[in-house]
């Protein structure tokens, strides 16, 4: 009986996409091909699509359609719609009059599958009267915006954390100790602690604060500085504060397995480069087309996918020699990109109003 019901539990937490890399039998990604599976539609706008890792993933809509929509990773369809209306007042902040609307522009869901975490562009409502921009200098007078906490077992936004000037990317540490948003217009980086989230502290980077990664101990977060060419490394221990040389125009940044190398775009280049962390030097560089923007990795860390915006493409680079293996048209203006793993598939938002999904198989 212990025997039977072991097998039980086992099934039931492959079915669940726990144990997604081990039922796909140790897959080479970028030995494979994308094939598109689907194309979604609907009231969307996606700027940013992530993966839950456990069978979700969300896209976040901005003002256009003030949303944030959830998706069943292996079936493809639409699980529900959540509105950025929420009454900020009844959240902690009396001072705010009325409703207000966001813009949910980026998101990360917290490792232990309980929250996503959605920043917004900007603000909208009574007390709200200075829009955020993407053109921007730290001393304009916007107004500063909030990132959400939604409950993934109710869908509902249950608390708020007012940062900086047109926050753009969230993400929370694996250890879900720190939330860290980067602050386009305020050119810094807000750090909350999320058991005492009025402890937040700030640490300037400078002009355009773009992605974040965060190392699977939590100790290091990496951030990079589209407005420059440097990636900050900054300790979540210590608060310590450090750059690296990466190249002109950083936007989008993940690890590799081992966390020995770092990969970002270079946005005006059209570049994807990888960083040798130990040496502090750029060992691979290539050009995958015009405006390369968001940019994710393959679960066994073979493949990257890269959106290259204003050349409509997506890139699927082999990460071992750095060579692009397959590269298409996919839509008008792909923007955001998300590898789920549990069924090893590519999401692509295209901004102007669906999500392409590919199959790595």
């Amino acid at each position: 009986m212990v025997r039977i019901a072991a097998g039980l539990a086992l099934a039931a937490f492959i079915s669940n996409g726990f144990l997604a890399s081990a039922a796909t039998n140790n897959l080479d990604t970028a030995a494979t091909s994308m094939k598109l599976v689907k194309t979604i539609y609907g009231s969307i706008t996606p700027k940013s699509v992530a993966s839950s890792g456990d069978g979700v993933v969300s896209a976040q809509n901005m003002m256009y359609r003030h949303s944030v929509t959830l998706y069943d990773a292996k079936n493809l369809t639409l699980k529900t719609t959540i509105s950025d209306t929420v009454t900020l007042s009844e959240l902690g902040f009396p001072e705010i009059i009325g409703s207000s609307k966001g813009a949910p522009v980026e998101g990360d869901f917290s490792k232990d599958g309980q929250y996503l975490y959605v920043t917004n562009y900007s603000m909208y409502g009574v007390s709200f009267t200075a829009e955020g921009h993407d053109d921007c200098k730290a001393n304009n007078k916007y107004d500063r915006s909030f990132v959400y906490k939604i409950d993934r077992s109710s869908n509902q936004v249950v608390s708020a954390f007012k940062v900086g000037v047109v926050p753009k990317v969230v993400k929370v540490s694996p250890d879900n100790k720190y939330l860290l948003v980067t602050n386009w217009c305020s050119y810094d980086l807000t750090i909350i602690p999320l058991a005492n989230p009025t402890k937040m502290r700030t640490i300037k980077i400078g002009a355009y604060p773009r992605g974040i990664v965060i190392t699977k101990d939590s100790k290091i977060a990496y951030i990079a500085q589209m407005g420059g060419s440097v990636i900050h490394k900054i300790s979540l221990v210590n608060f310590s504060h450090s750059t690296i040389s990466i190249g002109l125009n950083p936007r989008a940044i993940v690890l590799s397995p081992d966390e020995g190398t770092l990969y970002a775009t270079l946005n005006l280049s059209g570049r994807v480069v990888a960083l040798n962390l130990k040496s502090k030097k750029v060992v691979h560089s290539l050009i995958t087309g015009k405006a390369t923007r968001s940019l994710d990795i393959s679960t066994d860390g073979s493949a990257l996918f890269v959106v290259n915006f204003d050349s409509d493409t997506i890139s699927k680079i082999r990460t071992k020699d750095f060579a692009v293996v397959q590269s298409m048209k996919v839509c008008d203006q792909p923007i955001g990109v998300t590898f789920e793993p549990t069924q090893e598939r590519t999401w692509v938002a295209c901004y102007l109003g669906s999500i392409k999904v590919f199959d790595n198989k």
